[in-house]
């Protein structure tokens, strides 16, 4: 099953990853959740499929009340994202899911009704969880026409969703450990789902002048210390999309 690790704490303020799932069958990809916690109240990110849901249910149970949970964070629309929404509000009804609005009609197919949803405007906008401010950032294109990165300021992390993500063997290490290593499985994907060079570019433009200890995405293991540059300068130079030969 998936376990719940806090990968950042001040006082109340925590981040914490639920990850690596030894018995997940083989035909799902391994996702990332990340809780985000202001003293009760807390923000999960792209929750997951309906698939997991009971596996991310519960190694959240076994970390905090999941009552503490208010609102979601939608990084885009795929399935292995936020199709897990309906059960989630059958859980909590009165739960927030924060997404783009080029969203609105589509991803209330996987639950949800008018009052649920918080439309993100293309330039981003502030999500406020107790006294934190959480900045919703642009990275449309990349891989979705509607698109958003979380960043946390205080804690110096960003949750990039599908940007930094790699297809790992089973029961890798949750960190990078060896970015040489690690990088060649996060090549394919890149330049195979992210779509645009110039959305790739203006992405690493407005993160590199961010403070970030950890870039966290949505599959594979966390970037942090020196390799958080080590990726962007990696990312900024790599050919994606249209600009893959094939």
């Amino acid at each position: 099953m998936k376990k719940t690790t806090v990968i950042y704490q001040d006082g109340s303020h925590q981040w914490a990853v639920v990850a690596r799932d030894p018995e997940r069958p083989n035909y799902l990809i391994d996702t990332n959740e990340y809780l985000v916690s202001s003293g009760d109240r807390c923000l999960l990110t792209d929750p997951g499929g309906s698939e997991i849901f009971a596996a991310v249910f519960s190694a959240l149970t076994m970390y905090t009340d999941p009552q503490r949970i208010e609102a979601i964070f939608a990084s885009h629309q795929d399935p292995d994202i936020i199709s897990s929404l309906g059960l989630w509000l059958e859980f909590n009804p009165s739960l927030k899911c924060h997404l783009s609005w080029l969203w609105s009609e589509f991803v209330p197919h996987f639950g949800g009704t008018d009052q649920t949803f918080v439309n993100i405007p293309d330039e981003g906008e502030t999500i406020r969880l107790g006294n934190l401010a959480l900045e919703a950032l642009p990275a449309h294109y990349l891989h979705s026409s509607g698109n958003f990165h979380l960043y946390d300021a205080q804690a110096r992390i960003l949750f990039s969703g599908d940007v930094g993500a790699a297809l790992l063997p089973p029961c890798s290490d949750l960190f990078v450990q060896d970015f040489d290593r690690h990088i060649g499985h996060a090549k394919g994907f890149h330049q195979r789902w992210m779509g645009s060079n110039e959305a790739k570019l203006d992405w690493c433009e407005r993160v590199s002048r961010l403070p970030l200890d950890m870039l966290c995405p949505q599959h594979g293991a966390i970037y942090r210390g020196a390799d958080v540059m080590r990726f962007i300068n990696w990312f900024a130079e790599l050919p994606v999309g249209s600009g893959v030969r094939r």
